[in-house]
C-alpha cells in the first residue's frame, strides 16, 4: 500500500487523474512476453507511448525464443501475460499442446500473415500456370497452382510456427481449398501429416527465411516481417496473404492465466485499457505506423531493418520485387472491432482443431460455445472500454452491439460461409479433413 500511495501522490503532482483505492491495480510491476513479430506492436506502443504508465503500471516486455517457451512461462508465473497465438489459450483449455486455464479479454490484431514459397517452387508454379508469369499475376493465388509442384516433389515440406497457430490453420485451409490434403493429427501432439500430400513442421518465425534459403523447407506460413524479408533478400515469393485466405481473420490475443486474472482484476482492466489505446493509436494514421516501425526496429524488440518492417505496416504488400500492391487491411490493430474477443473467433479455431484431428472426437455445438466462453472474456473488455469512453479516449458508440457472435462470414478464399453458432454444420461443408 505504501507504493500505491506514492504512485497516487506522483499522479497528483503530474496532473493525472488518480484512481480510487478500490480501483487501483493490485500489481503494478509486470513482465509480459512477446515473439519477434510486427503484431507485437500493441505491446511495444503501450510501453513506449506511456499508456501503461498512465494506468500506474511499470511494464517490462521480454522477447521469448518460441511460442512454447512463452506459454510455459505464463503458466508458471514467470510472465504475468503475453502476446499469444489466438489458438494457444483455446488449445490449453482442451488439452491440445498444453493443459492450463488461460483467458483473453483482448484480441491484438487482424490478419498479418502470408504464405511464402522458395524461388525454385515459384518458378515451377509459373511453369504449370502461365498466368503466374505476368509481372503482376492475378491474386489471390489458389493452392491449386501449387498442387502439380507438390505432386512431382517426393518430399514437399512446409513450415508453420506452432501446431495451434493461425499460421497452421491458414496454411491447411489454403492447401485444402486448392485440393491438397495437408494431413491429420493422429494425436494432439502428433506430426499432423497422417494421410497428407506433403509434410508440415514447426519452425520458429525468425528462423523461417534462413530455413527456406537452406532448402530445408519449400515454403512457410508466418507473420511479418519474415515474408517481406524473403522478398528483400531475394530468397522467396509470398503467394497469398492471410487476408486473402480469410478477410480480417483474428490473429493474436493477449493472454493471462485465469488465476492471475482473478487475483488481479483491476490490473487486468488497466492492462486492457492501455492496450486498447495503443491499438487505436496504431490505426489512426500512416505516420503513427511509421513511428511504430522505428520502435519495432530496435534490437530489444524485433531488431529488423525498418524498410522490411515498413513494407507490411503502411498499407502495402510486396509479393515480389516491383510487385507492390495496395493492401490497407493486411494488418489491422483496432479497426473493425479488431480488439473485441468474439466467441465466434474462438470457435473457428476450435473447429480447425477438430477438422485436422487435434480434437480427437466429435463435439456438440454447445461444447464449442462453452469452451469459447471459458476462454474469451468480452465482459472484461467491455468494462475497460466503458472507462475509456468516460475518460474521453473512445467515442460513446464505440462498443458493438453483439451477443459475442459475428454475422455469418463468407469472406474466405473458397467462399465457404462460417457461422460460429453452428460449428458442426460448418465442418460438414468440407471434403478434406474431419467433417464433424
Amino acid at each position: 500500500m505504501k507504493i500505491q500511495r506514492t504512485i497516487l501522490l506522483l499522479a497528483l503532482l503530474v496532473g493525472l487523474q488518480p484512481l480510487s483505492a478500490d480501483d487501483f491495480p493490485e500489481k503494478t510491476e509486470l513482465n509480459f512476453g512477446f515473439i519477434r513479430l510486427t503484431d507485437c506492436a500493441t505491446l511495444v506502443v503501450a510501453v513506449e507511448r506511456g499508456y501503461f504508465a498512465d494506468e500506474f503500471l511499470d511494464v517490462q516486455i521480454q522477447s521469448q525464443s518460441n511460442w512454447r517457451v512463452l506459454l510455459d512461462r505464463v503458466i508458471s508465473g514467470e510472465l504475468d501475460g503475453a502476446h499469444m497465438l489466438a489458438g494457444q489459450p483455446l488449445g490449453a483449455a482442451v488439452g491440445v499442446g498444453s493443459d492450463a486455464e488461460i483467458v483473453t479479454a483482448f484480441s491484438m490484431n487482424l490478419s498479418g500473415n502470408a504464405i511464402t514459397v522458395s524461388n525454385d517452387v515459384w518458378g515451377k508454379m509459373q511453369e504449370h500456370n502461365p498466368e503466374l508469369q505476368e509481372d503482376k499475376p492475378p491474386h489471390p493465388i489458389s493452392a491449386s497452382a501449387l498442387k502439380p509442384v507438390v505432386e512431382e516433389t517426393s518430399d514437399f515440406r512446409m513450415g508453420m510456427v506452432y501446431p495451434v497457430s493461425t499460421h497452421n490453420y491458414e496454411l491447411r485451409y489454403w492447401l485444402a481449398a486448392g485440393g491438397i490434403n495437408p494431413g491429420l493429427y493422429s494425436t494432439p501432439s502428433g506430426s499432423g501429416n497422417q494421410g497428407g500430400d506433403l509434410q508440415i513442421s514447426v519452425t520458429p518465425p525468425p528462423q523461417m527465411p534462413a530455413t527456406l534459403a537452406q532448402g530445408t523447407i519449400h515454403g512457410y506460413c508466418v507473420g511479418e516481417p519474415w515474408n517481406q524479408l524473403a522478398v528483400q533478400n531475394g530468397i522467396g515469393v509470398p503467394v497469398v496473404t492471410g487476408y486473402q485466405i480469410w478477410n480480417n481473420n483474428p490473429e493474436k490475443v493477449f493472454g493471462v492465466t485465469k488465476e492471475w486474472a482473478e487475483e488481479n482484476p483491476n490490473t487486468h482492466l488497466a492492462v486492457v485499457r492501455a492496450l486498447i489505446r495503443a491499438a487505436k493509436w496504431l490505426d489512426e494514421s500512416e505516420d503513427n505506423r511509421r513511428e511504430a516501425v522505428r520502435m519495432l526496429a530496435r534490437r530489444d524488440y524485433i531488431g529488423a531493418d525498418e524498410r522490411v518492417l515498413e513494407a507490411a505496416m503502411v498499407g502495402t504488400f510486396e509479393f515480389a520485387p516491383g510487385d507492390v500492391r495496395e493492401m490497407p487491411d493486411h494488418m489491422v490493430f483496432h479497426r473493425y472491432d479488431a480488439n473485441y474477443p468474439f466467441y465466434s473467433d474462438a470457435i473457428w479455431f476450435l473447429t480447425q482443431m477438430r477438422r485436422w484431428g487435434q480434437i480427437a472426437e466429435p463435439k456438440s455445438d454447445e461444447w464449442y460455445i462453452d469452451v469459447a466462453k471459458q476462454v474469451y472474456r468480452p465482459e472484461i473488455y467491455r468494462e475497460a472500454v466503458k472507462t475509456l469512453i468516460e475518460q474521453g479516449h473512445l467515442e460513446p458508440d464505440f462498443l458493438p452491439e453483439t451477443d459475442g457472435f459475428k454475422d455469418p462470414d463468407d469472406n474466405f478464399i473458397d467462399g465457404v460461409e462460417y457461422d460460429g453458432r453452428y460449428p458442426n454444420a460448418y465442418l460438414e461443408k468440407f471434403s478434406i479433413g474431419n467433417r464433424n
